[in-house]
């Protein structure tokens, strides 16, 4: 999923287009085979476990929490809404009600987790009975081991390995990748029995829900046929007539809720460039969210989105051309203008830059300050896709964004540095400052290797000259020459015959500035 984000990016693709995929991949006609990958956003969502000697009630509602995490993570992310709210009873803030969100529940109810093979329809099929059938033989296998006193087993497990090997290698695209993706199913949660359950899926069945009332799935009220929200609809909504309603979900975000959609995006996109959004609350534009600092800015822009396309990097440009993006952080001469105009001192009418009289002094997220010092050292390695690896690794050279992210075990260096949780919809991150991330600069193995790396690129570049190592550094970490001060400091540190070590600490002094964690 990731890699086929990274590609739709960087191909420009258009929004709605990226949105309709990440929900209906499987479902529109013409989508390559490698585009089912999109289907990660719903197909990576939260499961829980379904302990099935339970009784039936429980376990629907360990099913109903699932819809609810596909609910919060579509709306908030596409809409900016908190439909979710709505799950109990009416939205309290909104107008969205109890009908909408099992309206909703619906489509996911419908909807299946599984694995898919980048393949076409009918090859991905073949694939799927091969992988069927070599897993029943190795159960078979595993029978067989176990079995004593089994004279005959031996030769049946020999015969069995060969039936898997030929299907292995008769089976064209045996081994083609498989994705997180969905598929039409509707879910069945049934009795099995005294206090046991049984959860079975029934392919190409869609399943239209009943409100549950006050969120009790044994307490169920009137029927909720699969549709959109009443809000965006001139009249009564249309129900979803075709299979799941997965393909008229998306078409309806990106057409009749078009406006809004549009406006999240270009506050998310908005909030990346300038470190706060238009909006502050980026997945609530309902009435609990904040109120637009510059309403009449966000709504051309999301106009002239649509205009363009719906093209990302159109946007990108747009914002990062403009006069407002190419200010300067620093408020200093921005004072001594109005001083001079008798106009009123924005640091004191607008001292939290609200109104974007000058850049917003922007902290770096983990991912691009751990690029950074990869860059910096000549380490990077910038290739595109490919697995995920190991953030503790201090070998790894790959860009941040291949980590490997673990829901329920977050790796240390992300867990030290603000990353959100990856188990739920996250807004945004909210930055803080600490002993221990003083700690892991100091002790980090990946950033003495950074520091290290550095020293030797310098050593390469300027083998004698320590002068000229200095200033390098300075252009290399904050793209600035250094002052003869910072100069002076450096030789004052590093002494008249600085070893290996010395450059090291100096190095990784420099790397744990406050200037190469944030930009000016």
């Amino acid at each position: 999923y990731r890699d086929w984000v990274v590609q739709a990016l960087n191909e420009d693709r258009p929004y709605d287009e990226f949105v309709r995929l990440q929900l209906a991949a499987d479902m529109i006609e013409g989508t390559e085979p490698a585009d089912l990958a999109a289907l990660g956003f719903v197909g990576l969502s939260p499961t829980y476990w379904k302990e099935l000697r339970l009784a039936p009630d429980v376990i629907k509602t360990v099913v109903a929490e699932e819809w609810e995490e596909r609910i919060d993570a579509v709306s908030r992310t596409f809409l900016g809404l908190t439909v979710a709210c709505a799950r109990c009873h009416d939205h309290k803030f909104d107008p969205i009600t109890t009908q909408d969100y099992y309206a909703l529940a619906g489509v996911f109810a419908s909807t299946r987790l599984t694995d898919r093979f980048l393949l076409p329809a009918e090859e991905a099929e073949r694939v799927r009975s091969a992988h069927e059938e070599v897993a029943s033989l190795e159960a078979q296998i595993a029978t067989l081991e176990k079995a004593k006193d089994n004279s005959d087993a031996p030769q049946k497990i020999a015969e069995l390995r060969h039936r898997i090997d030929e299907i292995k290698t008769t089976t064209a695209n045996y081994d083609a990748p498989q994705v997180c993706a969905v598929d039409e199913a509707s879910v069945q949660v049934l009795p099995d029995g005294a206090d046991a359950t049984k959860v079975e899926y029934i392919p190409d069945l869609p399943l239209d829900l009943r409100v549950q009332v006050r969120g009790d799935p044994a307490n169920l009220g009137r029927p909720a046929p699969r549709r959109f929200l009443q809000l965006f609809a001139d009249g009564s909504p249309a129900p979803f007539q075709h299979g799941s309603g997965r393909r008229e979900l998306a078409d309806a975000i990106v057409a009749d809720a078009a406006p809004l959609t549009a406006r999240v995006i270009v506050n998310r996109v908005w909030r990346h460039h300038f470190g706060r959004g238009l909006v502050d609350t980026p997945s609530d534009f309902g009435a609990q969210g904040a109120r637009p600092t510059h309403p009449d800015l966000l709504d051309d822009l999301a106009a002239r989105f649509i205009d363009h396309g719906w093209s990302l990097k159109w946007l990108h440009r747009e914002l990062m051309l403009s006069a407002t993006y190419r200010q300067r952080s620093g408020n200093a001469e921005c004072g001594v203008r109005n001083a001079e105009s008798k106009a009123p001192n924005p640091r004191s009418s607008d001292p939290s830059n609200r109104l974007l009289w000058r850049m917003n002094r922007q902290r770096l997220d983990f991912e691009p300050w751990r690029d950074a010092m990869l860059a910096a050292a000549g380490e990077l390695d910038a290739r595109i896709g490919g697995p995920a690896l190991d953030l503790n690794d201090a070998a790894n050279r790959r860009r941040t964004l291949y980590g490997r992210i673990h829901r329920h075990e977050l790796e240390v260096m992300l867990r030290l540095n603000d990353f959100p949780d990856p188990s739920s919809h996250s807004p945004s991150r909210d930055a803080t400052t600490t002993p221990l991330q003083g700690l892991f600069v100091l002790n980090s193995p990946f950033v003495t290797r950074q520091a290290e790396a550095l020293a030797a690129r310098l050593a390469r570049e300027h083998p004698i000259d320590a002068d000229a190592r200095i200033r390098r550094a300075y252009q290399l970490l904050f793209a600035r020459p250094a002052t003869e001060r910072e100069v002076e400091l450096g030789h004052s540190f590093l002494g008249a015959d600085a070893d290996v070590k010395t450059w090291r600490l100096y190095l990784q002094t420099l790397l744990g500035s406050n200037e190469f964690l944030f930009i000016d």
